[in-house]
């Protein structure tokens, strides 16, 4: 799944509009939906992208008796490489509740490209110069 769920406001781009995220699937309700809303809250402080847009989510899944969310970074020398998945971790907890254990999984594998990124969010979104 590479969009949030929920209807609701992601936030949008820095100044802009909040844009809205399509109504959640069927299956997408419970904390795993509600892990994607929260994710689509959790910005990227240099691209200004929430990472749910960027495409940085690979994975949110149940294993065991814990709420496992496989993202990744832009790069492997990203400077928020320890602060963005806290914050994701942070921001999924808080959303299904201290009784869910929440384990977020940097993997690097596949590796981030641009082409990855929610269609609407890349394309007003230019990368280099």
């Amino acid at each position: 799944m590479s969009a949030a769920a929920g209807g609701l406001p992601s936030g949008g781009v820095a100044g802009g509009e909040p844009e809205l995220v399509p109504e959640p699937e069927p299956e997408l309700a419970g904390p795993v939906g509600a892990a994607w809303n929260a994710l689509a809250g959790v910005y990227d402080p240099e691209l200004y992208l929430d990472v749910v847009s960027l495409g940085l989510v690979y994975d949110i899944r149940w294993q065991g008796n814990s709420l496992v969310i496989e993202m990744t970074l832009t790069t492997p020398g990203c400077p928020v490489s320890e602060s963005l998945p806290e914050e994701a971790r942070a921001a999924v907890q808080a959303a299904v509740g201290a009784q869910t254990t929440v384990d977020v999984r940097v993997v690097w594998d596949p590796p981030w490209s641009p082409e990855m990124m929610d269609r609407a969010a890349a394309s007003g979104f230019r990368f280099g110069s």
